[in-house]
């Protein structure tokens, strides 16, 4: 499928507030409810819109740390991946949880009340997870919220 440019404008005003109706959506960028409303179906329905999310303040839930960790597997032959995976997904405080190329075989977003609290997720949790070797951990300083290719 081809998208043009009212699409484009679409997923710019849902990626900025997921929360917006097709109305909204659709005065934002000139079209009817309904016409908007069949756009955005048809989005969802080609797998380009994959979910709706709402955007939580960390420091506002009382998780005033954000710190990303480098995992390097000790033992990759002998844990599955998707085992590591599954454990990694089972801690709460970790938002996300990428399979990468690089120096380490996995980077996590990890969210923290603070840093003893942090220190505690990490040797109670992170550090017993199957096949951890090296981590590598940086404190999330700032953050600058870039928009997408669109």
């Amino acid at each position: 499928m081809t998208w043009d440019d009212i699409d484009y404008a679409i997923l710019r005003s849902l990626t900025t507030d997921a929360t917006r109706n097709a109305g909204a959506v659709g005065r934002k960028v000139g079209l009817s409810q309904p016409a908007t409303y069949r756009r955005i179906k048809r989005l969802q329905d080609a797998g380009v819109l994959i979910g709706r999310r709402v955007a939580l303040d960390p420091d506002k839930l009382g998780f005033g740390v954000t710190v990303f960790l480098g995992i390097k597997l000790a033992t990759k032959g002998r844990v599955g991946l998707e085992d590591f995976e599954r454990a990694c997904v089972a801690i709460p405080e970790v938002q996300t949880v990428q399979h990468v190329l690089g120096l380490y075989d996995y980077r996590l977003r990890v969210v923290a009340r603070d840093i003893a609290d942090f220190e505690r997720i990490l040797r109670r949790r992170i550090m017993t997870l199957p096949g951890v070797g090296d981590v590598e951990a940086n404190v999330l300083l700032s953050e600058e919220r870039l928009m997408g290719p669109l």
